[in-house]
């Protein structure tokens, strides 16, 4: 192939991410601090058009409502996230910070602190890159701080690096209801959920850091939303450690469920795999394995988690101080603390309407001794629990889903190497 034949999926990733030819067309609009910044950055993402690039100078830019970008292929670049501060402290409308619904969005080198609601938020767009960004609450763990910090929902093509999330009092990294996702090199702390993957396709997570949320990292599948069935997750070469934040959720949240000190928690999923990762310091547990907890009315909803793989982990002190229903006598039957992985044990559920499901629940947990509580149907109460304990639980052997693969355009000014420490 000579140098001039450029493959499809290349000119896919040029035209999505802007770095094209004609990219010499793209203008560069710049936002310096001061008098009326509000008003002059929302004029720059207002006007900027597919390709361009809107600059944020160093400064701190006080934000009263909610910034939007509805615009393709901009990149929204400030001067690092210890320089460019969009500060929401006096927001008085608006339910995020930014806001942001044009497919093919590049934002990084920024901050935003103190937002009313979500951090910066991306809807229904395909290819988004969130990179070197700080979002915090920075009066600290607060049932009033906004739910998310970096927030994808509905879209596809979704990467996150080296992103810092601290006080959301959902989850502090969140990705929902998307497909194809990449997050990594990024830290999440002092959030109810440190990262968290819901209702999702096809995501890998690895490289992170997750210490002193409630919980570290999450893979959740609900019910009645508009795309159910989460599959193919991978968890892999994360530190998940020292989970220890009393959760703060607001009542009502599904999140405010999580067991304070959790590692990592499956619930309601198929084909995970969790691997080589730092489990420590999670007073709860730190592998949680559980079926949906609650009723639910949709026929075509499973509860349960299903092909899911842990092993190769490395897993340190958990499991010392549980703090959920019945933790406190399991911890003391099994010997003081909760063994490395928690099952429920839940196998089959009523499917609304009055029949009981047939699929095989299938678990290749080796990350051992596992307990099983044997609670069988979906909706048992802890408090019937059974509690059996055995080095293993391995249900035949499950293949690891295939790397998540993004449009190439995407991953430039990638930067490799683990979380920090």
């Amino acid at each position: 192939m000579s140098r001039h034949d450029t493959p499809a999926c290349a000119i896919a990733a040029i035209v999505m991410f802007g770095v094209s030819a004609g990219s010499g067309l793209a203008k560069t609009l710049s936002v310096v601090a001061g008098e009326n910044g509000e008003e002059r950055l929302q004029s720059a993402l207002i006007d900027a058009k597919p390709g361009d690039t809107v600059r944020i100078g160093p400064g701190r830019f006080a934000i009263s409502g909610s910034l939007s970008l509805d615009t393709a292929r901009v990149h929204v670049r400030g001067a690092g996230p210890g320089r460019t501060i969009l500060s929401f402290d006096g927001q008085t409308s608006g339910a995020d910070g930014l806001l942001i619904t044009g497919d093919g969005a590049i934002v990084d080198n920024l901050a935003v602190e103190n937002s009313k609601g979500n951090g910066i938020k991306a809807k229904g767009v395909d290819g988004i890159v969130f990179r070197r960004l700080r979002v915090e609450w920075t009066g600290g763990p607060k049932a009033s701080n906004g739910a998310y910090g970096v927030y994808p929902v509905s879209s596809k093509h979704v990467l996150i690096e080296q992103v810092t999330v601290k006080g959301a009092s959902d989850a502090g990294i969140y990705v929902g209801q998307s497909q194809d996702i990449v997050v990594r090199n990024s830290e999440a702390a002092f959030n109810v959920a440190g990262i968290e993957i819901e209702n999702c396709y096809h995501a890998d997570v690895y490289d992170n850091l997750a210490t002193h949320n409630a919980g570290g990292v999450l893979v959740f599948d609900l019910p009645g939303l508009p795309q159910m069935g989460g599959h193919a997750i991978r968890v892999f070469h994360n530190r998940v450690v020292d989970n220890d934040t009393a959760n703060f959720a607001p009542k009502g949240n599904i999140v405010a469920s999580v067991p304070t000190g959790t590692g990592v928690m499956v619930m309601a999923n198929r084909d995970v795999h969790v691997f080589d990762n730092e489990i420590s310091g999670n007073s709860s547990a730190a592998l949680l394995i559980v079926a949906y907890l609650n009723a639910f009315k949709d026929p075509t909803y499973n509860p349960l988690p299903r092909d899911v793989a842990t092993y190769q982990n490395r897993i340190g002190r958990n499991g010392y101080d549980p703090k959920f229903d019945g933790g406190p006598i399991l911890a003391k039957l099994s010997g003081g603390s909760i063994p490395p992985t928690l099952w429920d044990g839940v196998t089959q559920f009523i499917i609304p309407g009055g029949a009981a499901s047939t699929d095989r629940v299938r678990l290749s947990l080796k990350d051992g001794p596992v307990v099983n509580l044997n609670l069988k149907i979906q909706g048992t109460p802890v408090t019937s629990a059974q509690p059996s304990v055995s080095q293993q639980w391995v249900d035949g052997e499950i293949t690891a889903p295939p790397p998540v693969k993004l449009p190439p355009g995407m991953f430039d000014d990638r930067r490799k190497g683990r979380a920090r420490r």
